[in-house]
């Protein structure tokens, strides 16, 4: 497993490496030693048992940059990791001295690499029994979207998703210049592919899946929708032990459904004014809520200090009782299995929005950046799971109190609402039933499994 070294890359790639490792293939996750501990500690969902299978292997490289987020940039992009980023390609010659050892003593070595670091193993070609399989952390609606752009728009889609695919932002409007140079190194890597994993499911994107096999750059039918790739199913085994999370206690005293969660993911950080906002616009909800306000990650997450985005004074002693500010990472997962919850404002990062489909959790769409946009779009107009916060074609307006009131209140006290919540409910079910024995997920699973051990 080769995972680009931000949040969420590694937890997909573990997920799956967690997935392959119950199947009794030894499984190598390669990182730096900051990234691989920044994985487990956050890992959710599977026994302890499993990630201890796993063979966790360090690399080191020279220092790189580590600056702060900017809560006033210009951009939601997470500029700050780009300097990582870069570093990351110094893993090349490492990693293919590792597969040459591995190498020697197995059949088949199967590289499962991020789509977002090709140009590290662009040499396992070199190796005779290496087969390598790009694995995308995107939803196919976005990669179909991304690809449509870069092959200059062809026609192959229904016309209505062409109609929506038009009035999207192109990527370079979400993603800054020196992110897609870094992309663009990628790409003119061009390693030899076996295949393609993406972290999806047929039960919901089963067209865009279609669609991406007729492109030019998945030119053949090995594409494998292995997703979700998080636990469906969260067995609370820490309910009455002084390890579980504070919020998941004051979870159990609410009334189901009547929680909304509020968390922008691991790459954004609020301006001071944003979070008096967000404040604001909870409070005047009179909507139960658990809020998630911790700065984006940095290269390393375990150096240097962190900032604390300020609130109203006065305001945490306000929503007592009604509600609370989490300001440390926060077990995600679990808080949206909880039956307590009931609506989830959210980034719409794709891990994100695969556990609130996984978990029947609709959504409030904030997307800041890259694919986040698209998913908003597939989660709102397609799924039909999901109302917008703010339109993206206003994203450079501030947020007001008034914005944030208005959207939780449609989404977690009104009609609309509640019909989002029981179709949410429903896409859940499905979702549930594919990674069983003879679901669809399950089968493009032990599709994979049995094409890789042929």
């Amino acid at each position: 497993m080769v995972p680009l070294p931000a949040q969420g890359h590694l937890n997909p790639l573990l997920h799956l490496s967690c997935l392959i490792s119950s199947h009794n293939i030894p499984v190598y996750y390669i990182g730096l030693a900051t990234h691989i501990r920044q994985a487990k500690v956050r890992v959710q969902g599977w026994d302890p048992l499993v990630i201890s299978n796993i063979n966790f292997h360090e690399f080191s490289i020279p220092c790189y940059e580590t600056p702060p987020p900017n809560p006033n940039a210009g951009t939601k992009f997470p500029v700050q990791l780009v300097p990582l980023f870069y570093a990351s390609i110094k893993l090349r010659e490492p990693v293919y001295a590792l597969l040459e050892q591995l190498s020697r003593a197995t059949k088949r070595l199967v590289v499962i690499f991020d789509s977002a670091m090709p140009y590290v193993i662009q040499d396992a070609h070199l190796i005779p029994n290496v087969e390598s399989y790009s694995f995308s952390i995107f939803p196919a609606f976005y990669c179909y979207a991304f690809i449509w752009e870069l092959e200059g728009k062809p026609t192959l889609a229904e016309p209505e998703l062409l109609d929506l695919l038009k009035v999207l932002p192109s990527n370079e409007r979400c993603t800054p210049p020196e992110m897609m140079e870094f992309i663009k190194l990628q790409q003119d890597s061009k390693p030899i592919i076996s295949g393609y994993l993406l972290n999806t499911c047929r039960e919901i994107e089963g067209p865009y899946l279609d669609l991406l096999t007729k492109t030019s750059i998945i030119d053949n039918d090995k594409q494998w929708a292995v997703g979700p790739l998080n636990p469906v199913v969260i067995i609370d085994g820490l309910k009455n032990s002084n390890k579980r999370h504070y919020c998941l206690e004051w979870l159990d005293k609410q009334a189901q459904d009547s929680v909304i969660f509020v968390s922008f993911g691991s790459t954004t950080s609020l301006s001071d004014e944003e979070a008096a906002e967000v404040a604001i616009g909870l409070e005047k909800s009179g909507q139960k809520f658990i809020w998630v306000l911790r700065d984006a990650d940095k290269g390393d997450i375990f150096e240097g200090e962190v900032r604390r985005a300020k609130l109203l004074e006065g305001f945490e002693e306000s929503i007592e009782g009604r509600g609370i500010v989490v300001r440390e990472w926060a077990p995600q997962l679990e808080v949206l299995a909880h039956s307590s919850t009931g609506g989830f404002m959210s980034h719409c990062g794709w891990n994100s929005c695969m556990e609130s489909i996984s978990m029947g959790v609709p959504v409030a769409a904030w997307p800041m950046h890259t694919d986040q946009p698209w998913n908003a779009v597939l989660m709102e107009k397609l799924l039909k799971i999901g109302l917008p916060v703010r339109d993206w074609s206003r994203r450079d307006e501030p947020v007001t109190s008034v914005t944030i009131e208005n959207a939780v209140r449609r989404l977690m006290n009104s009609a609309e609402g509640e019909e989002m919540r029981q179709r949410a409910k429903e896409l859940s079910k499905i979702i549930k039933g594919s990674v069983t024995e003879g679901g669809v997920s399950r089968l493009e699973t032990d599709s994979f499994i049995a094409h890789i051990r042929r």
